[in-house]
């Protein structure tokens, strides 16, 4: 059974937002790659895998154009966004893309999991307390967190947890988009400097984000010039610092829902999800490596 690494990549393995995120993560990612929810759009006319990936992440804040997607989602190559959005809504509203995306987390979480489990009292309670850490995350300046926490609270335990999970990782990554914004990395630049930083390897990055070799290695090269890579393309201490630093905003940003719920209702969280964490892992439903990058071994 996969067991996790601690992510020493930028030092910020011993932040509590951070240990959290790692913890959680797997269960929300489930939405994009356990296969239901894909099978539930194209059910419903979408084509393609980037196009259900799309429109039901981006169905929270309704049919926009695609320059919303591109500006909050960030990374993306913009032309990649566009071959999704807006066409996505000509096959599905982004209501009917909300119920596929919830019955196909439903389906995917009850195969991993095992009914009994899904339906058992260590997911209640955890999805209990998850709900607190994501009604305490602040909204303000969080659009993607702020849109899903705006949607109706599922019924059932399992899939509250996982609307939970989803509220607290879009709120995190809105975060994380700022602190990419405040150290004036453009997109390509943010994944260069988080392959140099230990994270998942340049190439796959590159060609999930759909980026050209000259779009990626003008990145390279603008990163160069600013001194955070050197001639080999590893980070230099200055790009060191400066990623460390993206990071640890990220972490500082996401603190609120954790400190709001306090040390022992984190850790009791924590404890329950642990298992079910390796319970997924094991069931094949989380790639390693994959673009999040979140690493095992």
């Amino acid at each position: 059974m996969p067991v996790p690494v601690d992510d020493q990549a930028v030092g910020t393995a011993d932040h509590v937002s951070r240990r959290m995120w790692r913890v959680f993560e797997p269960y929300h990612a489930v939405a994009y790659f356990a296969g239901e929810v894909r099978r539930a759009t194209d059910a419903l006319g979408l084509k393609g895998g980037w196009m259900s990936y799309f429109g039901t992440r981006a169905a929270p804040l309704g049919a926009v154009p695609a320059e919303v997607v591109i500006a909050l989602f960030y990374n993306f190559h913009p032309e990649m966004v566009r071959r999704a959005i807006p066409d996505a809504w000509s096959y599905a509203s982004p209501d009917a893309l909300l119920l596929a995306r919830l019955e196909g987390v439903d389906q995917s979480l009850r195969r991993l999991l095992g009914a009994e489990v899904a339906a058992g009292p260590e997911i209640a309670e955890a999805a209990e307390l998850a709900r607190a850490a994501a009604e305490a995350t602040g909204i303000a300046g969080r659009p993607l967190g702020a849109a899903n926490a705006a949607l109706p609270w599922p019924a059932e335990p399992h899939l509250v947890l996982w609307h939970a999970t989803t509220i607290l990782r879009e709120a995190r990554g809105d975060g994380h988009v700022a602190s990419l914004l405040t150290a004036g990395l453009s997109p390509a630049e943010a994944l260069v400097t988080a392959s140099a930083a230990g994270g998942p390897p340049a190439e796959m990055l590159q060609t999930h984000r759909k980026w050209s070799q000259d779009e990626w290695s003008a990145a390279v090269q603008r990163l160069r010039a600013r001194g955070w890579l050197d001639a080999d393309g590893a980070l230099t201490p200055s790009g060191q610092a400066g990623r460390a630093e993206v990071e640890l905003r990220t972490d500082e940003l996401a603190r609120q829902p954790w400190e709001a719920i306090g040390e022992a209702r984190r850790a009791r969280l924590a404890a329950l999800l642990l298992p079910v964490r390796e319970r997924l892992l094991a069931a094949g439903a989380f790639p390693v490596p994959n673009p999040m990058g979140l690493v095992w071994s």
